[in-house]
């Protein structure tokens, strides 16, 4: 058996020279493993690994056959070493830069997401053991393990992906990998070019960040929140200094005064585990000009809030919700998770006192993500929460080249916003304007 006579540039590629040429990995990468010293091996750098595997096996193939062409021989080189040493099938998906996140649903179901949409590709594991063993060499490079005791598994790779494994007997489906490729990071002015925004929404967002307003950034799984934060947060002067709080570290801020603090989970006896909320509060001690808490999904969110209108203005974090309303009453909601018992009037009167701005992102059905909403918080106190819209996105109907069209529309800004923003000095985009007091706000209670 002969490989074909071209080197691997697409994952679907390596799948076809895979489906047929499998037998011939297996067989010499058994003579390679019988050859080398794990011993010595283990202690060699990662780069110095793979080249002393290849010479090794180069040395083989020349010895032991089959006769091949120059790429025939370096793609065999390749397939038999990335099983070996990488990740076998899933080496070209990570280094595809248009994958933004690997799926593996068993052995025989492999999808990735690429420009916002997900497709699945025509490869597989040999087997059940071969994605084990897979597995089992990814999460080791964090220090964790994954067995029947301990069948879930979430964690940051050393070269930044988040991967999240769960196998049997919680998978029914077989062991399940899932890794998360993290963008690089945006400035707002791509984003423009991107569609998320428009020119008059970067600088009315520009304005909020240097005015110290609290935003909250919303939206459902996928719909660029981490994004759109590490690029809001380019906008924070450099002498300020700013804490990073988030599960797992995915934000990349160019800022001289930066500490990043991300979680951990508990070790395989269920100890040491130290939460968002640990950290947010940990946070409050060491002298933070601004907050960025990655996601709140707990009891932090009061730690949170409370720092949001203490003293830390201009903070910014992220939460999981459809609509700026919902945001409103999911912030309320997680808030109510802490262990202090406050009532929801009380929390409301934290909300009201601590939010700003909420900016909700929508991932549209062309894989596209766009700012759909830009809201100001207008209530006070312990009153309904009450939004005031003051930027969408309108859609028109998908197009035949189901593509998702539309304008931005803009708003007037309610007095008290606008005169905070003169009082800092930032001026108001023209789009916008200031509303008279005596014209309605484009304004609506969320229950």
């Amino acid at each position: 058996m002969s490989l074909r006579s071209r080197m691997v540039t697409t994952p679907e590629e390596h799948a076809q020279t895979a489906r047929e040429d499998g037998p011939l990995v297996a067989t010499y990468r058994t003579k390679l493993l019988e050859e080398i010293d794990l011993a010595e091996m283990s202690s060699l750098a990662a780069a110095e690994r793979r080249a002393r595997l290849e010479r090794v096996l180069g040395h083989i193939i020349s010895r032991e056959g089959p006769v091949l062409s120059t790429s025939e021989r370096a793609q065999l080189i390749r397939r038999v070493v990335d099983e070996a040493l990488g990740l076998g099938v899933l080496e070209p998906l990570l280094e595809d830069a248009s994958i933004t996140e690997i799926m593996v649903n068993g052995p025989d179901a492999i999808f990735v997401e690429r420009a916002g949409r997900v497709e699945q590709l025509p490869l597989r594991f040999a087997s059940t053991e071969q994605l084990m063993q897979t597995i089992e060499r990814i999460v080791s490079t964090v220090n964790r393990r994954v067995d029947e005791s301990n069948p879930m598994v979430d964690a940051r790779l050393p070269s930044g992906e988040r991967v999240n494994v769960i196998i049997p007997p919680l998978s029914l489906t077989g062991p399940t990998l899932t890794i998360r490729r993290f963008p690089r990071a945006y400035r707002l002015t791509e984003l423009i070019t991107l569609g998320t925004l428009d020119e008059q929404l970067l600088l009315l967002l520009s304005a909020f960040v240097r005015a110290r307003f609290n935003v909250i950034v919303s939206g459902g799984t996928g719909s660029g929140k981490t994004t759109l934060l590490n690029a809001l947060s380019g906008l924070i002067p450099d002498h300020e200094r700013i804490i990073t709080v988030e599960d797992a570290a995915e934000l990349q801020l160019q800022q001289a005064h930066v500490i990043r603090l991300e979680t951990r989970p508990a070790n395989v006896e269920g100890k040491g585990q130290i939460t968002i909320r640990d950290l947010v509060r940990n946070s409050l001690r060491m002298r933070p000009d601004r907050i960025i808490v990655g996601e709140v999904r707990g009891g932090e969110t009061l730690d949170m809030l409370q720092a949001m209108s203490t003293g830390h203005d201009g903070s910014l974090a992220t939460v999981h919700s459809n609509s700026a309303e919902d945001a409103l009453m999911r912030l309320q909601t997680l808030g109510s998770m802490s262990e202090v018992e406050i009532p929801f009037e009380a929390l409301r009167d934290q909300i009201n006192s601590a939010v700003d701005v909420i900016v909700q992102l929508t991932r549209h059905a062309d894989g596209s993500r766009r700012i759909s909403e830009l809201a100001i918080l207008t209530s006070h106190g312990r009153e309904q929460f009450q939004i005031a819209s003051i930027s969408r996105f309108r859609a028109r109907p998908i197009s035949a080249d189901r593509v998702v069209h539309g304008e931005f529309e803009h708003h007037p800004l309610p007095r008290r916003v606008a005169e905070r923003l003169y009082l800092a000095n930032e001026p108001i985009p023209p789009a916008f304007g200031v509303a008279d007091e005596l014209a309605p706000l484009q304004l609506r209670e969320a229950r």
